[in-house]
């Protein structure tokens, strides 16, 4: 019994310790945005001397030891600037004239409130990679702190309206496809609908 105590109370110690760590340095404030290793993701809302609450954007109170903010990865989103940088992968189909994708993503980023146009932090469009099926694109853009704060709606709102300008552009958004080859005999396709012979 003394055992489990002592064990039961080491854990009690090492978290009060750790809330006074962080209470002191202030590397952890309430209205902070938070990704933690264990994968909670959320706002701090209550900074306790054993333990932090962290209530995410479905509202939902996470009760977090303080040992795990000193001794796990933190990433603290909103720690000395409002400002954060995202990245939004889309593709389009091979052949597409990229200055056009460039101009019309760069106009569909501008129509999301929130969206930082400074010099240097103007919404682009970044040419990241050829996929399988698409030319694989990024749109990279510096959002306010209330983007910042919902990550997966920011992300929505702008894939919405990269979407919306795509097709208003003419660009199309491709699909998976597969090539198929035939090594021997024949094969016929009738593209009207009737059926097919070999």
């Amino acid at each position: 019994m003394g055992v489990g105590i002592g064990f039961g109370l080491q854990n009690i110690f090492s978290n009060l310790v750790s809330g006074i760590i962080i209470l002191l340095e202030k590397t952890l404030k309430l209205g902070d945005f938070v990704d933690l290793q264990s994968g909670a993701v959320g706002k701090v809302t209550e900074i306790g001397l054993r333990y932090t609450r962290v209530t995410t954007n479905d509202n939902v109170d996470v009760i977090v030891p303080n040992s795990e903010f000193i001794n796990g990865r933190v990433t603290n989103w909103t720690f000395d600037d409002d400002l954060r940088r995202i990245h939004i992968p889309f593709g389009v189909a091979y052949g597409t004239d990229k200055d056009k994708v460039r101009d019309a993503v760069a106009a569909a980023a501008r129509k999301v409130a929130g969206t930082i146009l400074l010099p240097g932090r103007e919404p682009e469009a970044w040419l990241v990679g050829f996929g399988d099926s698409s030319l694989d694109f990024e749109l990279v853009v510096w959002v306010n702190h209330d983007l910042a704060m919902s990550p997966a709606r920011t992300q929505a709102r702008y894939l919405w309206e990269i979407d919306s300008a795509l097709r208003a552009a003419g660009i199309e958004i491709p699909f998976p496809q597969r090539d198929l080859h035939v090594r021997s005999g024949t094969l016929s396709v009738d593209l009207k609908g009737g059926p097919a012979q070999s």
